[in-house]
């Protein structure tokens, strides 16, 4: 194998830069040739690539988002588009390929491999949805980066007697909500995992009220309910004012956490020796602290990843 190529797809997340950065200079190390491909599968089809050297991946570990760039393509949802990304890959002499990226980029990934081309995912999804693997790229710093929303909101709900309602991303998944309302110390957690009771919420809040706490903090997965019609239902009926914080997009980006540039550098470095090895149609994934294979068969019939049910568990013994 003399090149490979590399594209990032779908949602960003912090990590992708310096999985980029793995793969190239794994590769390179081992006097292989990187394309890559910029704005995802587009950059297949509209054959929008650049040949990748060391100074490429310079200085760009410790940024988040991703260099290449994203951008859905709906393309690779027809066997059209399948075919023109299999002949680019063909035509550039593209031996094999990396795509990082969330379930619909795995889903590319293993149209292509259906067609006869090495392929490895790496699973990038801050919501951690990915089935066969402990820890998708991304989701440590955002999940830092929700945890220090919460601490400077506590802050000032400390200082006017009032509610927050914090929703997070998480449309299918509540891990990331989960995951900060027990990092965080916030009083409930909704997610779309389990089924919740308003009312059981705010007589949880009015109780502490009457314990003379006068602040509380409620995380809302997106996919389980808007926090605004949340606020709504609760501001009159739980004895202090209620405000809303929507993170939205700002959990994406920010320097990647030491925990996402370490499981980068595996991922990344995983993942080209995979293809090196003649391995296809398969994902990296963590599982007991091991870099694993799983066929994309596997993985992608296997659906969301299930929330972790101590953590539940756990979140309800702590509030």
């Amino acid at each position: 194998m003399k090149r490979i190529g590399v594209l990032t797809s779908g949602g960003d997340c912090s990590g992708m830069n310096a999985t980029i950065r793995a793969v190239v200079r794994t590769a390179m190390n081992t006097g292989v040739e990187v394309v890559g491909f910029q704005k995802g599968y587009r950059g297949l089809i509209d054959r929008h690539y650049e040949i990748m050297q060391n100074r490429s991946v310079s200085n760009v570990l410790q940024r988040g988002g991703t260099f290449l760039q994203s951008a859905r393509c709906r393309e690779m949802l027809e066997e059209a588009g399948q075919a023109i990304a299999a002949d680019t890959l063909k035509g550039l002499g593209v031996e094999g390929l990396v795509v990082i990226g969330g379930d619909g980029s795995l889903r590319g990934a293993r149209a292509l491999a259906n067609r006869g081309v090495r392929v490895i995912g790496i699973p990038a999804s801050i919501d951690n949805d990915i089935s066969h693997t402990e820890m998708s790229l991304g989701v440590d710093t955002a999940l830092n980066n929700i945890i220090y929303a919460v601490d400077c909101l506590k802050d000032t709900a400390s200082s006017h007697d009032r509610a927050f309602v914090v929703e997070c991303m998480g449309r299918n998944s509540g891990y990331l909500t989960l995951a900060a309302t027990v990092a965080s110390g916030a009083e409930h957690a909704i997610i779309p995992e389990t089924p919740f009771d308003l009312e059981a919420i705010c007589a949880s809040l009015r109780r502490r009220y009457q314990e003379g706490r006068f602040n509380s903090i409620i995380m809302v997965a997106e996919g389980a309910g808007s926090a605004q019609e949340i606020a709504a239902r609760i501001k009159d009926r739980i004895g202090f004012e209620t405000r809303v914080m929507v993170l939205g997009h700002y959990q994406r980006g920010g320097s990647p956490s030491a925990f996402d540039r370490l499981l980068a550098a595996r991922f990344g470095t995983a993942a080209v020796e995979a293809l090196l090895a003649g391995e296809s149609g398969k994902m990296v994934g963590l599982s007991s602290g091991a870099m694993v294979l799983t066929e994309l068969d596997l993985v992608l019939a296997s659906g969301i990843r299930p929330i972790d049910r101590m953590m539940v568990q756990l979140a309800d013994k702590l509030t």
